[in-house]
């Protein structure tokens, strides 16, 4: 039917769409659904699919936005609505959630120091750092990662594991940053007022650079979010999925994954669904006095 009236509607005296959806009996908001393209191309569709899984497969907590976004880097042309209707179909829409353990140990005499990140407005890379503390389940032992990230990029870039949560766990972190970005005087780093992160040796180390020190306010799980949710980005695609042997096995999977999935691949919407590495090397080119 609807090719009919598309077969008479270009002679000069067809009637009106309305006068045609009305003698052959069908809506006319079918006839306008079917020229704006909404009908199922199945071809079509279980090639999406099969995208879709290999991208589930590589990012396993993707939610429909970020694969809609990986799909049209991909090349293929889709809205947000079909992606949902497809993993709908695929049971690919829940994220199985874990509880968290406390690792903050904040009942300690050290000093502690305000939350500057929180009326800061940053602007660039290398403005803020920001730091948290999460553990690794293995089969007969706990371990323990430390990370800080860069609040403006949201690139990981100095982590740690080990099987104490200790002062030098935080360091050997830091440490990795230092080695790997251009740290000017004036830079914020957060975290939260966890002994490891107000002991002597850690501020120490970040007065020797001229870093601003800022901690969270007690019992305000939001003042470091950004770290937090990095730490919750890591469990649900690659902590959770894995079963690790050792402490070695651990080590090179974590490292895998921040520097290879999460730094260099992973879509972000705060970036523009871009991965971080991506996102500072265009914010690089496009201002070259930004350092690196």
């Amino acid at each position: 039917m609807i090719m009919v009236i598309n077969e008479y509607k270009s002679k000069r005296d067809a009637p009106s769409i309305r006068e045609m959806c009305a003698t052959l009996g069908i809506p006319r908001s079918i006839y306008y659904r079917y020229m704006k393209h909404d009908w199922v191309d199945e071809d079509y569709d279980a090639d999406i699919r099969k995208e879709i899984y290999r991208i589930a497969l590589e990012m396993p907590s993707y939610g429909y936005r970020r694969i809609t976004a990986e799909l049209k880097r991909r090349g293929y042309s889709v809205n947000h609505k079909r992606v949902i209707r497809l993993m709908r179909e695929e049971n690919l829409l829940c994220v199985r959630k874990k509880r968290f353990i406390q690792t903050t140990d904040s009942d300690h005499g050290l000093h502690v120091y305000p939350n500057l990140l929180r009326d800061a407005e940053i602007t660039s890379i290398n403005r803020a750092w920001v730091a948290d503390i999460t553990y690794i389940r293995l089969k007969r032992e706990f371990v323990y990662l430390a990370v800080l990230m860069d609040v403006y990029s949201r690139r990981c870039i100095g982590w740690s594991i080990g099987r104490r949560l200790t002062t030098s766990l935080a360091v050997e972190a830091l440490s990795k940053a230092f080695s790997s970005r251009d740290v000017k005087p004036g830079l914020i780093h957060h975290s939260d007022r966890g002994v490891q992160y107000a002991s002597r040796e850690y501020t120490g180390l970040l007065r020797k650079h001229d870093i601003r020190i800022s901690m969270s306010r007690t019992g305000n799980p939001y003042d470091n979010a950004k770290a937090e949710r990095f730490i919750r980005t890591l469990k649900y695609e690659e902590i959770y999925l894995t079963e690790y042997d050792d402490l070695d096995d651990v080590r090179q999977s974590i490292s895998e994954f921040i520097s290879k999935v999460y730094n260099e691949n992973r879509l972000h919407s705060a970036l523009g669904y871009l991965p971080p590495a991506e996102f500072e090397d265009l914010l690089i080119t496009n201002n070259p006095t930004v350092p690196p």
